[in-house]
């Protein structure tokens, strides 16, 4: 049966320079899952039995006994440490078998190629994985065949993984977690989760805390290929109850079902191949539905974040309008993350442009350790190039110096090369009235 491109899972060179050296996040800080076994074990079920495109899986499929990683292509110069990284917590996390080798018949190879090709390849991916393949030029061989149909797959054996190399090393580094979290494990996305990568609104970088327990149960040995949904259902609650035990105390809260209009309607909005008033257009069919839906959890913030930031260079005060109430729904949300981050910074852009510098100050500094724990350099370092310009109104000069010269290891990790750091420096530096507009 042929496979729609749509069931493929997705997620989206560093120079000799002046800048500060790149820095990383060496220690992880995720945090256990707060919410409650019986809604873990749904969403459990509903990652692994649907694919993206909302078609149903037969069977659970996994690899059985040790896994092996390798690299092929040209990979950048941070992708070893973050992969050396990445499968430490999946060995110590997910208590996942699982090594790099050089070997050809790895079980998972991720093969670095060019922006470009993967687009070729897949017009709406910055990054994919496949089964039953180890390079490109198979997967554009097998690609609505049989051999990639992840619906045939009987059991994980083979599979490829494709990343960007001419990119930032944080999307590099994105990729490769969601990436191989798929190849592992569950294939399908859910945005009603606040706490995982496995959620198509990217807020989150790296695997969380509820994405190492989710793969810790998928590799359980009381799980094995070929189970239904019934069978693995049956046998969840006793699984989760040994990995994760404070989920069985806690009271089932079950979010509703994000309806396919929403999802859509998201998707043109923040997704390549639309226009802008087509973008609008489909972020306020999202903010309706969301409305018409009576969420208030994140998926309601997030639909007023989208509407903001279509709207920037449209309208700005009614830009500013949807981030406060981005906001306002963040700050009643419990799991909600980086997520409130990412509205600070739209927030702070706009008290700065304005002059007021330390209501700024006061939207960003909370924001910083949230930003590092969640592992985002970019939104890290826009804080603090951000918090640097606050820093000048308030007539902080030294202090505004440190934090710009301190933000730049993160930028050169987050944004990448010389001239996308400084073209970021430069983009926050011309909000504030004391230097005008470059």
């Amino acid at each position: 049966m042929p496979t729609p491109d749509g069931e493929t899972p997705t997620r989206g060179k560093i120079s000799d320079t002046s800048l500060p050296p790149m820095k990383v996040f060496a220690v992880p800080q995720p945090s256990a899952p707060t919410r409650s076994n019986r809604d873990i074990a749904r969403d459990f079920l509903d990652l692994s039995f649907k694919l993206e495109s909302g078609r149903s899986l037969p069977a659970m499929t996994r690899f059985e006994g040790p896994i092996t990683v390798r690299v092929t292509g040209k990979p950048p110069a941070t992708l070893s440490a973050d992969l050396s990284r990445l499968l430490y917590r999946l060995r110590n996390e997910a208590r996942i078998d699982i090594t790099q080798t050089r070997a050809k018949d790895a079980n998972i190879t991720i093969e670095v190629v060019t922006r470009s090709q993967i687009s070729r390849a897949l017009p709406q991916a910055a990054c994919f994985v496949a089964p039953n393949i180890t390079s490109l030029s198979q997967y554009r061989g097998s690609r609505r065949t049989a051999k990639s149909d992840w619906g045939q797959l009987k059991k994980r054996e083979t599979l490829a993984i494709f990343l960007p190399n001419d990119t930032s090393p944080q999307e590099v580094r994105n990729c490769l977690h969601e990436e191989l979290a798929q190849a592992l494990g569950p294939l399908n996305d859910l945005y009603r989760l606040s706490d995982s990568v496995f959620n198509d609104d990217d807020v989150h970088s790296v695997l969380t805390g509820f994405d190492m327990t989710v793969l810790r149960a998928y590799y359980d040995p009381a799980l094995a290929n070929g189970m239904t949904r019934n069978q693995v259902a049956q046998r969840l609650p006793l699984i989760l109850s040994l990995i994760n035990p404070r989920g069985g105390r806690l009271s089932s809260n079950p979010l509703p079902a994000t309806p396919r209009t929403w999802i859509d309607a998201v998707q043109t909005a923040l997704g390549p191949g639309s226009g802008a008033a087509e973008r609008r257009n489909a972020a306020a069919r999202a903010l309706k539905i969301a409305k018409q839906q009576g969420w208030r959890d994140h998926r309601l913030g997030f639909s007023h974040y989208a509407m903001g930031r279509l709207l920037q260079s449209y309208d700005s005060a009614q830009a500013h309008t949807q981030f406060l109430y981005a906001d306002r729904v963040f700050r009643q949300t419990p799991l909600a993350g980086p997520h409130r981050a990412f509205v600070a910074t739209q927030l702070s852009a706009h008290a700065i442009s304005a002059g007021r510098g330390q209501e700024a100050l006061n939207l960003i500094n909370p924001q910083l350790a949230t930003a590092a724990k969640y592992e985002n350099a970019a939104l890290l370092s826009s804080l603090m190039l951000l918090r640097a310009e606050a820093l000048e109104l308030v007539n902080r000069p030294q202090e505004a110096a440190d934090t710009r010269l301190d933000s730049l290891g993160w930028a050169r990790y987050g944004f990448g090369p010389d001239w996308a750091v400084r073209a970021k420096i430069r983009e926050i530096s011309a909000l504030s009235p004391l230097k005008g507009r470059y």
